[in-house]
């Protein structure tokens, strides 16, 4: 049932009524028109191809006029052992990561892959994007497949009401891939090996977040932040658009559009998680300061997501790696986290508090054995192992919220303590093959 709002007359009301169903019914059909097909269907390997698919063979590199492929530099192996099940019977596989692009407009997708080998045992992890940690490992002997589907976000920097989103020069090189035309998958791990790809558009709830370096998709090895890593305990039925970005605060978010974009496509019911400081700290000016400045901007993100209906989260800073001689986190963000807490209280917004937690995983580490959860030479930015634990404490935040989101968390996303961090010893996520010695911007 349509409520009338209050303030509007009858005419005015009659009026938005038909704007709001002639613009729906637009951009629908321009949607549809723009792909053309509402799901796109892959077969891998050389042998017969199954109804409805296309195929994918050693050749198909991915170029904007086939709008399907292997990015280039790629290199597989495509065998067919000529069975009767058409998707099964033939497959694509590498002893290097494999990287496959499709062509899709903006929005959020259903991903079902089909892994395994009719020739030898596979292990295959799965990453979206950039490096966005979607499936951690899928075990087959040999000739057993396995099947899993995930959820991803794709975007564009275009936006709808006009303009774009103002990107730094990074973001148009090394991470292009998470602005362009279309989605790529990573399948990664020992003898990875895909036999088929069906991906579907998705309505379902989005997770928008919106902070600095160490929340975003970070491109390249050895750096990571936590935003990669929380995808992977989500199953499908919720997607993650992750729109933070290296040496980002509050007030150069919104100069580079970067919350327009996000309120440009939010929905209601949808998530915003927020979580800056690092470089709010940094700025300078008359009246500029945690209690001031940065806790007004807060309060105008939380506003403009309740605006659209959605559910703002605060995060506090996640800690710097910075022990004093009693092993004890030191406080190298002032009053910024406390400033947090307080729009939280204050406007009664949930509330993640990382700078806690991360605190005790920290210390729970020590001085020592904490630089294994960090870029060499790097006391603010993680690699994977240590944004992968910092994921699981934003999980344990979801949980302690109770926020409806917590339902599509995947059965194996078990219980965290950040004071008994999982051992080092133990984590196995491959490294994607890029690497860089330059740090992310913001310390």
């Amino acid at each position: 049932m349509i409520r009338k709002h209050p303030r509007l007359s009858v005419a005015k009301y009659l009026t938005m009524c038909v704007v709001i169903l002639i613009f729906g019914a637009t951009h629908q059909r321009a949607e549809t028109a723009q792909t053309g097909t509402t799901s796109w269907k892959f077969d891998f390997g050389p042998g017969v191809v199954a109804d409805g698919y296309k195929q994918v063979t050693s050749t198909s590199i991915y170029s904007r006029e086939t709008g399907y492929g292997f990015e280039p530099g790629t290199k597989t192996n495509c065998i067919d052992f000529a069975k009767k099940d058409a998707l099964r019977s033939d497959f694509c596989t590498s002893d290097l990561p494999i990287y496959f692009s499709v062509a899709l407009p903006e929005g959020n997708y259903n991903v079902t892959v089909t892994v395994g080998s009719a020739m030898s045992d596979s292990s295959t992890t799965i990453k979206a994007e950039l490096r966005r940690l979607m499936v951690e490992k899928v075990e087959t002997k040999r000739g057993r497949f396995e099947i899993r589907t995930f959820t991803v976000n794709v975007r564009t920097s275009q936006i709808a009401s006009g303009g774009e989103v103002k990107l730094k020069d990074r973001e148009k090189a090394a991470e292009m891939w998470a602005w362009d035309e279309k989605l790529t998958l990573e399948f990664n791990n020992s003898n990875p090996s895909v036999a088929a790809i069906e991906i579907t558009p998705a309505n379902v709830p989005t997770i928008y977040l919106l902070g600095d370096s160490t929340v975003c998709d970070q491109p390249r090895e050895p750096y990571n932040s936590w935003g990669q890593m929380l995808t992977r305990f989500f199953g499908p039925g919720v997607a993650i658009a992750n729109h933070a970005e290296s040496g980002e605060s509050l007030r150069s978010s919104l100069a580079a559009r970067r919350l327009d974009k996000v309120l440009s496509t939010i929905q209601p019911g949808d998530y915003l998680f927020i979580q800056y400081g690092h470089n709010d700290e940094k700025e300078k000016g008359e009246s500029v300061g945690a209690f001031t400045t940065y806790k007004s901007d807060l309060k105008k993100f939380v506003a403009e997501a309740r605006a659209r209906r959605a559910i703002p989260v605060l995060i506090t800073s996640v800690q710097r790696r910075s022990f004093d001689k009693d092993q004890r986190i030191t406080n190298s963000h002032g009053d910024y986290p406390e400033a947090v807490r307080q729009v939280a209280k204050e406007d009664s917004v949930p509330l993640i508090d990382l700078n806690a937690m991360s605190k005790t995983l920290y210390e729970a580490w020590g001085a020592e054995l904490s630089k294994r959860a960090f870029a060499p030479n790097d006391n603010t930015h993680h690699n994977n192992y240590g944004s992968y634990e910092l994921a699981r404490c934003i999980v344990e935040g979801i949980r302690a919220n109770k926020l409806s989101i917590a339902k599509y968390l995947v059965r194996d996303a078990r219980r965290f303590d950040p004071s008994r961090p999982d051992p080092f010893e133990s984590f196995k996520i491959p490294p994607s093959p890029l690497q860089t010695d330059l740090k992310p911007a913001g310390n």
